[in-house]
């Protein structure tokens, strides 16, 4: 563990290190700056700013609704908190999604303004053009595969994919095209744990799995979810590490109930 904190910076290399190495990947999700700090701190390889600030931060239902701007706007303030974690921002829906150059421009504006190291995109197949025109201006691309949140409405629900051998097929199949145009990882969401496995056995790139198993070559959790600052969302996969709705909850009325009684402030506590 010493050896691994020795890192100055996580870069892409280092996780294709990791992997050859047989070392697990860790990787969680930061919006924002104070977040992100305490998080690269604490020793995570990968910080994904995740789409998913549609849904924790700003209350949607979906990831659909958030914007290239809002994205950018969550990345930079994240970039400005970590010093060695490897910092990659989702391309949101509707900036990659069948034009390559729209995808090249939003991944540059990202890189740019934000001050990213690498962009994520979900599908396999379908979005390799857009892949391949990102890595022609040496931007770095994780791929997402299994459970695309982004095409939650082709799907109509958030259940296991690829339980089926034809989409097992296909996803065996994007996985090993996504490397071939030049993936440096791909995340699994909500896979079997044996697909899962048998993915990340054929491919020389890392994967970072999300309830999909300990076969995969990392992890990835949503940080509100892992630290219990959501309370609906609870899926099998996910290990809350700490309950902080009801611990925050209780300090705000705690509070609340010391400004009401002129508990709070103190004679200690003023000039």
């Amino acid at each position: 563990m010493s050896v691994h904190k020795e890192i100055k910076r996580i870069t892409t290399h280092t996780l294709q290190d990791f992997k050859k190495a047989r070392i697990k990947i860790s990787m969680l999700t930061s919006y924002d700056f104070s977040m992100a700090r305490i998080i690269d701190s604490a020793g995570i390889d990968v910080i994904l700013v995740g789409d998913s600030a549609s849904n924790v931060m700003a209350g949607h239902e979906t990831t659909l609704p958030i914007t290239l701007d809002q994205m950018i706007y969550h990345a930079s303030a994240v970039v400005r908190g970590v010093t060695r974690a490897l910092v990659v921002v989702d391309l949101p829906f509707g900036y990659y999604q069948g034009n390559s150059r729209l995808a090249l421009e939003s991944a540059i504006r990202i890189m740019k303004e934000a001050g990213a190291h690498a962009v994520k995109l979900e599908g396999g197949g379908e979005i390799r053009e857009s892949v391949e025109r990102i890595l022609t201006a040496g931007i770095p691309v994780m791929g997402h595969l299994g459970l695309t949140p982004q095409s939650i409405y082709k799907f109509g629900t958030y259940t296991v994919r690829a339980k089926e051998e034809l989409e097992a097929k296909k996803l065996i199949e994007d996985a090993l095209l996504l490397q071939k145009s030049g993936c440096f990882a791909i995340v699994l969401e909500k896979i079997p744990a044996k697909l899962a496995t048998t993915v990340s056995k054929k491919l020389l790139i890392p994967t970072i799995g999300i309830g999909a198993g300990g076969g995969t070559d990392g992890q990835v959790l949503v940080s509100h979810d892992m630290l219990g600052i959501t309370k609906e969302f609870k899926p099998r996969f996910l290990r809350r590490y700490l309950n902080l709705y009801d611990e925050i909850e209780n300090a705000v009325k705690q509070y609340v109930d010391d400004v009401k009684s002129k508990n709070f402030p103190n004679k200690e506590e003023q000039y």
